[in-house]
């Protein structure tokens, strides 16, 4: 992994995206605690075009964008012109809206929705990716409903975002899943795992959690991912002071 392939998902900020003038002030602290691309998501005070123009004068790289759930399945056209506006190739479909992951029916429709989608996204240069949680850990018919997704959509429409935190909170293994995903793996979220003094569960910056970082970059690195994207769902403080924590480790301990 190289320094450049490193971005900050803006979810991670998005309570100071909410005007155009935020969203100028949160980029150039992003850009200055070093990153040099990021992952859209959050708030979109002003047209996509603009954002992009805002970021290129950042210096900073869309290397993908979440787009809406509903959007992507219901007018995949229309997130393809937002991915077309961000001048990125990855949209990802960020969660499973209204999709039960015991209901085997509601479980299907999700997926032949993605295949169908992705397929008007690949015909037009772009690829969707799937961003996962733990809730498609969970088994259906004795197969965890994550595995099943990717079974049964051709890899030509739809690659994998995997998320480490939701990867290990779905007691399953990180790097594992990063060598299953070999050559459909392009996009990995990285988020550390830690518990508070009562044993929950809490999301850490990298490096101040339990994740082997080490061996799970040196595998995703081997299935030929492209992006490693720092993301923090919730921070203790200042999400500023804990993605520029996230950056400085990575920095110094995981880069080539």
């Amino acid at each position: 992994m190289k320094i450049e392939q490193v971005a900050v998902q803006l979810y991670t900020v998005r309570d100071f995206l909410t005007s155009p003038e935020d969203y100028q002030e949160t980029l150039q602290k992003i850009a200055e605690i070093g990153f040099k691309s990021v992952e859209m998501a959050g708030p979109r005070p002003m047209p996509e075009d603009e954002i992009a123009s805002l970021c290129a004068e950042k210096g900073l790289v869309i290397c993908s964008s979440h787009e809406d759930p509903k959007l992507i399945l219901e007018n995949p056209a229309k997130a393809l012109e937002n991915l077309e506006e961000f001048g990125c190739r990855y949209g990802a479909y960020p969660w499973p809206a209204d999709v039960e992951m015991g209901n085997r029916e509601q479980v299907m429709d999700l997926i032949a929705g993605l295949n169908a989608s992705g397929k008007v996204l690949a015909e037009a240069g772009k690829m969707l990716v799937y961003h996962n949680h733990d809730m498609e850990l969970q088994p259906l018919d004795g197969v965890p409903v994550l595995e099943r997704i990717y079974q049964e959509t051709d890899s030509a429409y739809l690659q994998a975002e995997l998320d480490t935190y939701w990867i290990h909170a779905g007691h399953a293994s990180p790097q594992a899943w990063c060598a299953r995903m070999r050559d459909r793996l392009p996009i990995l979220h990285l988020k550390d795992y830690a518990t508070d003094e009562s044993g929950e569960p809490r999301f850490a910056e990298v490096g101040n959690g339990i994740l082997d970082f080490r061996t799970i970059i040196a595998t995703a690195d081997a299935s030929g991912c492209q992006w490693y994207v720092v993301e923090q769902d919730t921070c203790p403080g200042d999400p500023f002071d804990s993605i520029e924590q996230s950056f400085g480790y990575i920095r110094d301990n995981l880069v080539d």
